[in-house]
């Protein structure tokens, strides 16, 4: 089994990477165990700390065709696609996310419509494409509405997706995740990146800025449970998907203030006192488009798994990333 991972080098598709080698294989379309014999890494980076024969790492632009018709290949069995620009970045630049988030996927579905074996495609969404007027909790059928760029883009390329498996190119599945928090390393210009470093940084000794009131509700998933729900998304049947194959994965609903709260039970009141509290109107607008809770009936239904609690994603963090742990 060939398996592609789009944004490889990243904090995400490096996680994906380790676990699919730990595992050692998949599901093919017929629901048996195969051996993932390799992995490409695709990205405009090389990932590092990899020593494995399996992992083939290959750099540049995935809005190059040429690229993608090496990579994506009819011995590709599996694509999980987890470029983006994010999505302060997109809002900013909206040309850079136009061509990555829509224009490479489109390229993307079209090389492996090309490759005429059907891979089973995993595609990265957001709760970004709700927006607007939004009843308490998202259903299933609510209206995508997106308030931003990076909203629109992933709306379209959800789109897209679902009628390239209606049609019978590939085998997709959306998963649209939750704001992931805690993701180590630096901050990033997503307009969610203060969801994570209210607690990395105050965890790491530093001082760290909330832009939003202490009242704005997430969607939270953390970064073990994400992971888990691209492997569990892969190996889903299409026949359990049925017509559909969105999935609103499960969270926890938590507002800001709780978030705090929770760093602080976990890790005491000197830690929690170092976040500071300073408006940013740009982030707040983008944050506030979100919904802060949704009807996940279905996805459990299916066997994805949320948090039990915010308190439990600060300690995985801890266990998980800090480094004086």
């Amino acid at each position: 089994m060939q398996v592609v991972i789009t944004g490889g080098a990243g904090f995400l598709g490096q996680r994906l990477a380790r676990s699919l080698l730990k595992q050692g294989s998949l599901p093919d379309r017929n629901g048996q165990l195969q051996t993932i014999g390799k992995i490409t890494l695709v990205d405009v980076v090389a990932a590092g700390g990899f020593d494995d024969a399996r992992i083939d790492q290959v750099t540049g632009d995935i809005t190059d065709a040429a690229l993608l018709e090496r990579v994506i290949t009819p011995q590709t069995t599996a694509v999980f696609h987890l470029a983006a620009i994010v999505s302060g970045q997109a809002e900013a630049d909206f040309d850079l996310g136009m061509r990555i988030n829509l224009d490479a996927s489109r390229l993307l579905l079209e090389r492996c419509r090309a490759c005429a074996n059907v891979p089973r495609v995993i595609f990265t969404s957001s709760v970004a494409v709700f927006g607007g007027a939004l009843p308490a909790v998202v259903q299933d059928h609510t209206a995508l509405n997106p308030q931003s760029s990076y909203g629109a883009q992933k709306a379209i390329a959800e789109l897209l997706l679902n009628d390239y498996s209606r049609k019978g190119f590939v085998d997709g599945r959306v998963l649209r995740l939750p704001t992931i928090s805690v993701r180590p390393g630096k901050p990033n210009q997503a307009a969610s990146s203060f969801a994570s470093g209210i607690i990395r940084e105050p965890l790491n000794g530093q001082p760290a800025i909330c832009p939003v009131a202490p009242d704005v509700r997430l969607w939270l998933l953390s970064p073990r449970k994400v992971i888990a729900a691209l492997i569990h998304g892969y190996s889903l049947s299409a026949d359990a998907l049925g017509q559909s194959r969105t999935v609103n994965l499960p969270g926890i609903s938590v507002t800001i203030g709780e978030m705090v709260a929770a760093l602080e039970r976990v890790a005491g009141k000197q830690v929690a006192a170092r976040v500071e509290w300073v408006h940013d109107p740009a982030v707040d607008r983008i944050i506030s488009s979100w919904p802060g809770a949704w009807d996940t009936a279905r996805a459990s239904g299916l066997g994805f798994v949320a948090d039990a609690d915010f308190d439990g994603i600060v300690r995985a963090y801890i266990e998980d990333d800090l480094p004086s742990a």
